[in-house]
């Protein structure tokens, strides 16, 4: 049985279990009873219902929202409107065949999502100490490259729904570059499939550095007049700073991670306090808040940024040369000329995609730092080429769950900069 990756605490101050106070608990518990029509509403109070049409809503989640004219009193939230059914799905899918699945976890950094899922395999195989390091460094190229959009996302559809147009675009055009870069690599513009069970699909193309860099510098400009667009605008100020305001506590209790947490002043980053790949070779910072406030939320996602930069400028000049796949028949595919010309080379190809890899039983339990935060896979192998239980961990669903509490006696425009800045994804979300 393979060894557990057991989740750890976070290092430094965070190392003590924050729990919450008594008061804090009657708090919560009296917004629970609000919640569920139990508590002391005004006679004329009206029920609206937000979603899931409505377009600050993505289409994919539900709210039933208690209104005291324009006070928020209680949230009942309602995900599950893009359910499609992941973890039943990779039961009857080969370990190989399940990347395409990852992909529509959270659509908007499918790489990384690519990447979380092949390390909890190689835990369970017990190969993930013979990556090849060229693929190694790959990994964090398009997993920083696919944070970056994630962020570029999440900024710019924020700044919309508050009325900053201009800055959409800007953002949304910085994102186009890395699409872009990961399209020339993948070939698929969104949903990628590139991360392979001891590698990745293929190497770099020739041009793909000069690319890079030149993605990397038109996007820095475009951040850079986005930042001055929004960041000292009085309007954009007023409606994110001091809303959907938390402390550590509260958001250590709830479990969140990512930028939401970093935001409250954790300085929690799995790439930092347990790394994997190559990241403890990189120069970089956590960006952390002060207030927890949305405001503090999305200069964090700003700062990731520039972190994420740092990173990718420093991976294309320190990665070596070298294979990207592992050299082991049980994982990697044969050549193609094996395939086609040797009796051993095509039931070699034959065996791994019609039966699948396969996989010692045990379970293992492997996570990486995602766009929202902890992304983690839960897998039981019962050794055939199969999953028997493919779990995830969506960083989003576990914030989301907090959502009543950031908006309670909040006006209603408040829900909407609260629930951007929360960055649920559907397909993460609700699997």
């Amino acid at each position: 049985m393979a060894t557990p990756q057991s989740p750890m605490p976070p290092s430094g101050t965070t190392t003590q279990r924050l729990t919450l106070g008594a008061r804090e608990l009657e708090d919560f518990e009296a917004l629970e009873r609000d919640a569920a029509g139990d508590g002391d509403m005004p006679p004329d109070s009206m029920t609206l219902n937000f979603g899931p049409s409505h377009p600050a809503m993505h289409g994919t989640i539900r709210m039933v929202i208690q209104l005291d004219g324009e006070r928020i009193r209680s949230c009942d939230v309602q995900p599950g409107y893009l359910h499609r059914g992941f973890e039943k799905e990779a039961e009857h899918a080969t370990y190989t065949q399940v990347f395409p699945y990852t992909d529509r976890l959270n659509y908007v950094s499918p790489m990384l999502n690519n990447v979380g899922y092949a390390l909890a395999v190689e835990r369970l195989l017990d190969i993930h100490h013979r990556i090849p390091e060229r693929a190694q460094f790959i990994r964090v190229l398009v997993g920083e490259c696919s944070r970056i959009t994630d962020h570029l996302t999440c900024l710019a559809a924020s700044a919309m729904e508050l009325g900053g147009f201009t800055a959409f675009l800007y953002l949304v055009k910085a994102r186009e570059y890395f699409y872009e870069l990961l399209e020339e690599l993948s070939g698929a513009r969104l949903t990628h499939s590139y991360v392979r069970i001891g590698g990745v699909a293929h190497d770099l193309t020739p041009t793909w550095a000069d690319h890079l860099e030149s993605a990397l510098s038109r996007m820095e400009k475009l951040r850079d007049d986005t930042s001055k667009l929004l960041l000292d605008n009085k309007i954009f100020r007023d409606r994110m700073e001091d809303v959907g305001t938390v402390s550590r506590e509260f958001a250590t209790a709830w479990g969140w991670t990512g930028p939401s947490l970093r935001s409250t002043g954790v300085a929690y980053d799995v790439r930092k306090d347990h790394p994997y790949l190559v990241y403890d070779r990189f120069d970089w910072e956590v960006p952390v808040g002060e207030r927890g406030d949305n405001y503090d939320r999305f200069l964090c996602r700003l700062e990731e940024i520039v972190q994420s930069t740092k990173i990718l400028r420093q991976a294309i000049k320190m990665i070596p040369p070298g294979p990207v796949m592992i050299d082991d028949p049980r994982v990697a595919l044969p050549p193609k000329p094996a395939v086609y010309n040797t009796i051993e080379g095509m039931i070699n190809h034959f065996k791994i995609i019609v039966d699948g890899i396969r996989v010692p039983p045990g379970e293992v339990y492997s996570y990486t730092e995602g766009g929202n935060g902890e992304l983690g896979f839960y897998i039981v192998s019962d050794g055939t080429g199969r999953p028997y239980k493919c779990r995830v961990r969506p960083p989003c669903f576990i914030i989301l769950q907090s959502l009543p509490y950031l908006v309670q006696d909040r006006l209603v425009s408040d829900l909407i900069p609260t629930f951007g800045m929360v960055n649920m994804i559907g397909g993460e979300c609700d699997r």
